[in-house]
């Protein structure tokens, strides 16, 4: 090797980093571009920041459409991103009728439209997600694309599933007589995966499953939201087994694109690259006492660099190369019969490696899955058929094995949170709970639309029978819960060891529990009456208890423990983070004894931080049994006190 200069200490020159101040605008552009990496390009004149962008990150009503930079522009842009930004007026209201072991499972189906629970999901679960996969709708005449409305989207979501009625409104198609034929998948799509990137943690992991026709176009889409930097790969998944023999087509369409991005690739390699199940094949002709081995050679790749040195077989011949570890390292191997000599001893050197040491780390996936190992479309129907007893009831849904190994890959263990917001035949779900077998307890959170059937075909006809036939309505959320119940049975059954949580609880989008001031402008007397109760009159404590934990931040597993108090049900959430009496009637002579109660339960409980407590506003029988109640409990500590 060259001789290097001997000096110690290395020069500092005017244009070194060492000889100048911190580079704030520098360091401004990286923050920026961590939080927000749409808002920063790469140009011919260098990096910029959007100015519009960021002004409609912040609400700023003065943004314009300048003119764009470098990317993936659409008329309609603006306004999809804008989608991701404004607040949802809505809440989840919670199914125990339909869920699985409600009371102690940690998995989640809610029924709804993916981007406003996505948006009530905030607060919650944002920054929390390990893993992200959705396969969406694909950009194909009879696929469903979401009618997003900006201005009422609760109302637009129930004319959509036909919860009311709709004046003949129905889920659009991506037609290309309509002029918008990638605009309107791209519109629908926008605001759901940028809400997707906030919902990941610093390690985690995004996976779209998407056609020949628009994978370029996401890719793109992905790379403005995600940053181009956090690019992870580009799978080429084999989806059928068969050689399709179609005389009208040049290309038989075997495979399909898998995309994944990292929310930040550094943080997820550093905190561990996940691997797929073994593969290869394994002997053991010398009969080595560590069992079946194969092996690689110990000499360098052509794009590698390592030491050379001589050695020397056990025939004689000489192979003087680059190898992939000092000779101190390969003497230890050949010490420990871990070097072999193909050729009847002549050959390159190849280092063994055993089975049983690589079972235990798995192998680096590649960008190319076969159908044998990550599963194929018709295998997928075998299984949901085996599940549900009927064929062809979901449109090529996604084998197990694809979703167990981008589980794996994606390196999800213990309580870590996997996320679909397509939810579709709920592969997913079943995925995640069969990984569990490992010992882990990952959880599952699975969005999906509630819509309808169309029965105008044999095959809806047929999904709809089914779902008439085990009492639900007609629906693709309702094949979507009976998998996965189905599904926990299986598991249960083949494995009577199993430990894992083979439940989940079941929300669904609604209207928020508070009421909106709507005034009839005719009687606005009226109006004023029937909104001094702003809650809405058909609504349970446990619904509003449930926006609560949203508006609160909390986990909607969180546990809740109840205590009856001066004869009214008091609810104890997160430990005591939140405190929550929804009795509809406090009168003078319960102020005090509730209040104190409240208070003795509180200290009794001693939460680690701040404890908000809750009241229903026309509970008080007056302003001055709501002054006391506030006084005694602000006396005790608590001084976060609100009404609904």
């Amino acid at each position: 090797m060259p001789q290097q200069t001997p000096a110690s200490i290395r020069k500092i020159t005017a244009d070194d980093p060492l000889a100048k101040s911190a580079d704030v605008v520098a360091n401004n552009i990286a923050a920026l571009k961590a939080m927000f990496p749409e808002l920063v390009t790469e140009g011919a004149n260098g990096t910029s920041v959007n100015i519009d962008v960021l002004k409609q990150l912040v609400g700023d009503r003065t943004v314009t459409d300048a003119e764009e930079k470098f990317g993936l522009n659409w008329h309609g842009k603006r306004r999809a991103r804008q989608l991701a930004l404004t607040p949802s007026t809505g809440t989840l209201r919670p199914c125990p009728e339909e869920s699985v072991e409600w009371n102690t499972t940690q998995n989640l189906f809610i029924e709804g439209d993916n981007l406003e629970v996505l948006k009530l999901l905030q607060k919650s679960y944002a920054g929390r997600v390990k893993l992200i996969y959705i396969d969406p709708p694909y950009n194909q005449d009879a696929d469903v694309i979401y009618e997003d409305d900006f201005r009422d989207s609760i109302t637009n979501y129930k004319m959509l599933t036909g919860q009311v009625d709709s004046d003949g409104r129905k889920l659009q198609s991506a037609n290309e007589s309509s002029g918008r034929h990638h605009t309107n998948w791209l519109d629908m799509l926008l605001p759901r995966l940028r809400l997707a990137q906030t919902m990941l943690r610093r390690d985690g992991l995004l996976f779209v499953s998407i056609d020949d026709n628009e994978v370029a176009t996401l890719r793109m889409v992905l790379s403005e939201i995600f940053g181009e930097e956090n690019f992870e790969g580009h799978i080429h998944w084999r989806r059928r087994h068969n050689q399709p023999n179609d005389p009208t087509k040049m290309l038989g369409l075997v495979s399909e694109h898998i995309l994944c991005f990292a929310r930040d690739k550094a943080t997820y390699k550093s905190a561990g690259v996940g691997k797929v199940p073994l593969t290869g094949s394994f002997s053991n002709p010398d009969n080595d006492p560590r069992g079946d081995w194969a092996s690689k050679p110990w000499k360098v790749g052509s794009d590698q660099s390592g030491t050379r040195y001589a050695i020397v077989t056990p025939t004689g011949r000489e192979h003087d190369e680059e190898w992939m570890g000092e000779r101190t390292t390969f003497d230890e191997h050949l010490a420990d019969n871990r070097i072999i000599f193909p050729d009847s001893g002549s050959g390159s050197p190849r280092k063994k490696y055993f089975k049983t040491e690589r079972e235990k780390e798995g192998q680096c996936a590649t960008n190319w899955w076969h159908h044998e190992q990550f599963g194929h479309n018709q295998a997928a129907n075998a299984i949901l058929e085996s599940l549900l007893g009927e064929k062809n009831l979901f449109s090529n849904p996604k084998p197990l094995e694809l979703l167990q190994n981008i589980i794996s890959v994606s390196n999800t263990r213990e309580e870590d949170i996997v996320m679909d917001f397509f939810a579709g035949s709920a592969t997913t779900a079943h995925a995640v709970m069969a990984a569990n077998a490992d010992g882990g307890s990952r959880r599952f959170v699975m969005v999906q639309l509630p819509e309808p059937i169309d029965e105008s075909t044999d095959k809806g006809r047929k999904s709809a029978d089914y779902c008439r036939s085990i009492g639900r309505p007609t629906n693709i959320s309702e094949l979507s819960k009976e998998r996965i119940r189905r599904a926990s049975e299986v598991i249960m059954q083949s494995s009577q060891m199993f430990a894992g949580d083979l439940g989940f609880r079941v929300f669904k989008l609604d209207a928020s529990n508070i009421r909106e001031w709507e005034p009839a402008r005719d009687d606005i007397a009226e109006s004023l009456e029937s909104h001094i109760v702003n809650l809405r009159t058909d609504r349970t404590e446990q619904d509003i208890l449930c926006e609560l934990l949203l508006k609160r931040g909390l986990d909607l597993c969180v546990p809740i423990e109840d205590k009856t108090i001066a004869g009214k049900k008091v609810h104890s959430i997160g430990a005591g983070s939140l405190i929550a009496c929804l009795d509809k009637q406090i009168t003078r002579a319960d102020a005090e004894s509730l209040a104190l109660g409240i208070a003795a339960w509180h200290k009794e409980i001693n939460p680690a931080g701040e404890t908000a407590v809750i009241f229903r506003d026309d509970a008080f029988a007056d302003d001055v049994v709501k002054t006391n109640v506030a006084a005694i409990l602000d006396q005790h500590g608590l001084k976060n006190v609100r009404s609904l």
